[in-house]
C-alpha cells in the first residue's frame, strides 16, 4: 500500500511539474498619455477655441456647390468606401462566428447505410457474412464549458477587431473626402496658372507687335523680333502643359469618385474659396485621441490584442467539453421510431495540457508581443497626429508671412515691368530690359497662384489632422478612455 501511495504521489508530482506555466511572460509596453506630448510652446500664439473641432461636412465651408456634389457622390458610390464597408461586415460576421463558440451546439443526423459485414469481424453469426441496412436518426449536443473565459475573450477580441474595421471605414471616408478636396484645389491651381499664362501670352503678343513696328522703323533688329516670337511659342507650350495638368486632374477626380473619365470632363472651373479661419481646439492633444479615426481604430486593436492574451492564457487551463446524443438506431429491418430503437448517451471530457514542448508559452509570448506592437503603434500614431497638427499650423503661419511679402513683391515687379514696357515703347529702353523685368513678374504671379492654392490645401490638411469632424459613438468613446 505504501508503495502504491508513493507511486501515486510521484505521478501527480510529475504531472504538475509537466504542466505549462505562464510565469515570466507579460507585455512590456504601456500606453502613452497624449498629454505628455509637450506642445505648449509650439502652440503658443495660436488662437484656441473650446468648440473649434471641424464639422462632419467641413467641405461646405469652401462654398463651392460643385465640390459639395463631388464629395457627396463619392461618399455614396466610391468603390474604396464600399471595400471598407465590406471589410467591416466581414469583421462583424467573424465576431458573430466566434461568439457562437460560447453557446451550445445542437446538430441533427439522419443516415442509412447498406453494408456487408465481415465473416471474420467482431459481430457473430448470423450477422457475420450477411448484408444488412443500418438506419440512424439522432440529435447531438456539444458544449465547451468556458470555465476560464477563453471563448469569451476570443469573442471580445474579434469584436475589437470588428470595431477597428468600423472606425477604419470612417478613416477611409475622411481620406477620400480630403483627397477629393486636395485634387479639386490642384485643379483650381491649374486654372490659376492658366490665367497667368494667358495674360502673359496676351502681353507678349502685344509686345511682339510693338517689336515688329520698331524693326520696320529700324529701331530694332531681327534679333529682338525673333526673341519676341520665341517667347510667344514658349508661352503657348506652357499653356499646353497646363491644359494637360487640367485633363489629368479631371481624370484623377473622376477615378476618386469611382466614375469614368467623362465625369471629369463635366467638371466646371472650381470656385472654392478659403476656408473660414480655423482655430485650434483648446483641448488638443487631450481630445485628439478621440477625434481622429486612425487613433480610435488603433485603440480598438489594442483592446483586441489584450483579449488575445486572455485567450492564450486560458489555453494553459483544463478544457471541459460536454457531449450528448439522443435518437434512434435500427439494424436490419427493425422499426426506426420504436421505443426499443432509442439510444442516448453522454460523454463529458476534460483535457489538460501537460507536455507540449513549449508551444503554449511560445503562443503566449507571441500574443504579448502582438500587444506590445499594437501599443507602440498607438504611441507612434498619437505622436504623428500631434506632428500633423503642428505641421499644418507652422505652414499656415509661414504662408501668412509669405503672402505679405509676395503682395509687396508683386506690386513692385508689376510696376517695374510696366515701366520697362513704357520705356521700350517710347524708345528709351531696349527689349532686353523688358525681358529682365518680365521674368520676376511671372515668378510673382505664379507664386500668387501657388499661395492661394496652398492656403486651401493647408486648411484642408488641418481639417484632416483634427479628425475631419469624426466623433466616435458613445460605446466606442467610453471604451477608449
Amino acid at each position: 500500500m505504501i508503495r502504491i501511495r508513493s507511486a501515486s504521489i510521484l505521478v501527480v508530482a510529475a504531472v504538475l511539474a509537466g504542466c505549462a506555466s505562464t510565469g515570466g511572460l507579460a507585455p512590456q509596453s504601456a500606453l502613452r498619455d497624449a498629454n505628455v506630448l509637450a506642445a505648449e510652446r509650439t502652440l503658443a500664439g495660436t488662437t484656441v477655441s473650446s468648440a473649434a473641432w471641424p464639422q462632419r461636412d467641413w467641405w461646405t465651408s469652401l462654398h463651392d456647390p460643385q465640390l459639395d456634389a463631388l464629395i457627396t457622390q463619392a461618399l455614396q458610390d466610391s468603390p474604396t468606401l464600399n471595400i471598407a464597408a465590406a471589410r467591416t461586415r466581414k469583421a462583424l460576421a467573424l465576431a458573430n462566428a466566434v461568439h457562437a463558440d460560447e453557446l451550445p451546439r445542437i446538430d441533427a443526423l439522419a443516415s442509412t447505410a447498406r453494408q456487408r459485414f465481415s465473416e471474420n469481424g467482431i459481430l457473430p453469426a448470423p450477422i457475420a457474412g450477411s448484408t444488412q441496412t443500418t438506419n440512424t436518426l439522432q440529435a447531438t449536443l456539444s458544449w465547451e464549458i468556458d470555465f476560464w473565459g477563453r471563448n469569451r475573450a476570443a469573442a471580445a477580441a474579434a469584436l475589437g477587431a470588428a470595431r477597428a474595421a468600423e472606425v477604419d471605414q470612417h478613416a477611409a471616408e475622411l481620406a477620400l473626402s480630403t483627397n477629393i478636396a486636395q485634387a479639386y484645389v490642384q485643379l483650381q491651381r491649374a486654372y490659376l496658372d492658366q490665367d497667368v499664362a494667358q495674360r502673359t501670352l496676351a502681353a507678349r503678343e502685344q509686345l511682339q507687335r510693338l517689336t515688329r513696328d520698331r524693326t520696320a522703323a529700324g529701331l530694332d533688329s531681327r534679333v529682338e523680333l525673333k526673341q519676341s516670337e520665341a517667347a510667344i511659342s514658349a508661352t503657348r507650350e506652357q499653356i499646353a502643359e497646363i491644359e494637360e495638368r487640367i485633363a489629368l486632374t479631371r481624370n484623377q477626380i473622376a477615378a476618386l469618385l469611382g466614375a469614368g473619365p467623362d465625369r471629369g470632363l463635366a467638371l466646371a472651373r472650381p470656385t472654392a474659396r478659403t476656408l473660414a479661419r480655423i482655430e485650434v481646439p483648446s483641448t488638443v492633444p487631450a481630445e485628439l485621441i478621440g477625434r481622429r479615426p486612425d487613433v480610435v481604430a488603433q485603440r480598438w486593436r489594442i483592446e483586441a490584442a489584450r483579449r488575445d492574451i486572455d485567450v492564450a492564457k486560458a489555453e494553459f487551463y483544463p478544457n471541459v467539453n460536454l457531449a450528448a446524443f439522443i435518437g434512434f438506431t435500427t439494424f436490419g429491418g427493425g422499426s426506426l421510431l420504436s421505443a426499443a430503437s432509442h439510444t442516448v448517451g453522454v460523454s463529458p471530457a476534460v483535457t489538460l495540457p501537460i507536455f507540449d514542448g513549449g508551444r503554449l508559452r511560445a503562443n503566449l509570448a507571441g500574443t504579448n508581443a502582438d500587444y506590445d506592437i499594437a501599443v507602440e503603434q498607438y504611441n507612434q500614431v498619437i505622436a504623428d497626429a500631434m506632428r500633423d497638427v503642428v505641421d499644418q499650423l507652422a505652414s499656415l503661419r509661414s504662408l501668412a508671412t509669405q503672402r505679405r511679402e509676395q503682395t509687396s513683391a508683386l506690386a513692385s515687379t508689376r510696376e517695374a515691368y510696366d515701366l520697362a514696357v513704357l520705356r521700350y515703347r517710347e524708345g528709351l529702353g531696349n527689349y532686353l530690359q523688358v525681358l529682365s523685368a518680365e521674368q520676376p513678374l511671372l515668378v510673382q504671379e505664379t507664386l500668387e497662384a501657388d499661395l492661394n492654392a496652398r492656403e486651401l490645401q493647408l486648411s484642408i490638411g488641418l481639417v484632416r489632422a483634427l479628425g475631419g469632424g469624426y466623433a466616435p459613438p458613445a460605446t466606442i468613446a467610453s471604451t477608449n478612455q
